[in-house]
Parts: structure tokens; sequence; C-alpha cells
């Protein structure tokens, strides 16, 4: 169902005012939604059976969008999900911004899984802790996607994986590695533990070893779990007094530690490295 729109047009208040973080949030919470953005994105976010609620997008894009409309609408229920079409400026007085990659949607917001139901036949998770730059997230989660993370524990005070930056970031992977949030927090590690989770807490402490040597000692039949902390202040005591162990990535040059991104990937990469020894490598 095509649609041309003004910028006044209420239809259209799914999409007001992206650029208030705020604001979005509570909205997005409250209106069971979140928002994909750019064409690649949304061809995840259908692919992965997401459900959109409308589209947004210039008559010069439709096209590129036009087959994953007609995915989505060949779904059940989803033969009246309508197609906003409005110009450019148009868009940009809605949003708040220039919308260069093409188009938007709205979708409906997934019900979270229980997260030990997501563990039960993982063989190497991570869990974010607290961590509040949605960049951070969505980088955390695409590397998680593509070196071998079977799911993703967020906490209850981490940014949400599904707001709009955090989602553009990941490049729709956000909707390829299962994830879910994790409570209560940090007691869900002594449930990790008890359930044959060795949790490795990524900081740096005077009892933490080397990353290399911690890989080391993991077998083919290792469940590991790796926990990673806010930008700011690492990983809270309580979640690394919980752990298993402590583990660090040795730095050179003077520098102390990386990016809380950057090391995701680094330690992904590693214990993956390890755990499919007997299978393919992570390349």
């Amino acid at each position: 169902m095509y649609v041309e729109l003004t910028a006044a047009d209420e239809r259209l208040a799914d999409y007001t005012s992206l650029t208030d973080v705020a604001l979005r949030k509570k909205l997005e919470t409250e209106r069971g939604l979140y928002m994909a953005e750019s064409t690649n994105v949304i061809m995840r976010a259908v692919q992965a059976g997401h459900r959109p609620r409308s589209f947004l997008t210039s008559p010069k894009w439709l096209d590129a969008l036009s087959p994953w409309v007609e995915l989505a609408c060949g779904a059940p229920d989803g033969g009246q999900t309508p197609v906003y079409l409005a110009e450019e400026d148009v868009l940009e007085q809605v949003t708040g911004f220039h919308l260069h990659r093409g188009a938007m949607a709205a979708m409906n917001r997934p019900e979270l899984a229980d997260p030990f139901d997501l563990v039960r036949d993982a063989r190497l998770i991570a869990v974010i802790e607290d961590i509040v730059d949605h960049t951070n997230v969505g980088a955390i989660l695409r590397s998680c996607a593509a070196l071998g993370v079977d799911c993703v524990l967020v906490t209850p005070r981490c940014a949400d994986p599904l707001y709009r930056r955090s989602v553009r970031v990941s490049m729709g992977t956000v909707f390829q590695v299962p994830w879910t949030r994790v409570s209560p927090w940090p007691g869900a590690i002594t449930s990790l533990r008890e359930q044959g989770w060795e949790v490795a807490a990524m900081a740096l402490s005077d009892d933490s070893v080397s990353l290399p040597d911690y890989c080391a000692g993991l077998d083919t039949t290792s469940r590991v779990a790796l926990l990673f902390g806010t930008e700011g202040e690492g990983l809270t005591w309580r979640a690394i007094d919980k752990s298993s162990v402590t583990v660090r990535i040795p730095m050179a040059g003077g520098v102390d530690s990386l990016n809380v991104a950057a090391a995701s990937a680094v330690a992904v990469y590693a214990v993956a490295q390890t755990l499919h020894a007997d299978t393919a490598k992570v390349t």
C-alpha cells in the first residue's frame, strides 16, 4: 500500500524527532518498535523475520526497497503494511536529518528470549555490561556476529541494541546474532557458572592472566562467557568478583587498554580460534 504524505501527516509519528535520543528511547519502548535505517538494514531485518509497521522512503529509492517490501508483505499479516513516500526535503523535516541511506522502516520490536534458554546449546557467548554508547554496542554485535559468538547477553543498564545508531553501526548484524537482556545482574554470573560456563572478565587487575595464556588453557569442550564492561571504568568490581577468571589483552607501546569494541573483537577472535580448533577456523 503506497501512500504519498506531507511532513505534517500524523501517520508519520513513528518517524519524528529521530535525533532526540532520550525521547526516542522512551517512545520506541512504549510503542514496541525500533527503527531500521537504510535498505541493507531493512533487508536484514525482514530476512530475520521481523515485522515492519511501515516503510518510509523517497520515490527515487523505491525500486531498491521494493524487494523487501514484497517479502515483508508476503509474510502473515504483512499485506497491508504501508509504504510512505515523500520527497527528500520532506523526509528531512520529519526525521530531523538528511535520509541519505534511502529508506527507513518502523519495525515491531520482537519479544526477547529467556537468557538461559538462549545459551543452552552455545559454546561461546559475550556479555556486555552497562555500555552506554550505541556505537560501541553496534560495533560489538557486529564483531560477535562475524567472529563466531553464539549469542550475546545485555545487562539491564546497557544501551539498546535496537536503537537506530546501534543497528546502523552493526550493519544489521544485530539481527543475525541472537541476543537478549539478562537479569538479575551481576547475580546471573553465578547462574552461568552453575550451568558450566567459565566466565572470563575482560579487565585490568593484578591477578589477571594474559589472553594468550588464557586461551592456552582452553580446549574444544570449554564453554566460555566473555564479559565486557562500560567505556569509562570497565566492568564493575561485583562482576569481576563473581567471574571465574580475569583476562587482559597484552599491550605494547605504553598503551594500557583498547576501546571496548576493539577489545571485544580481539578477545572473541582469540577464544573462538581455540574453541573451534576441531572444525573450520574463524577467518
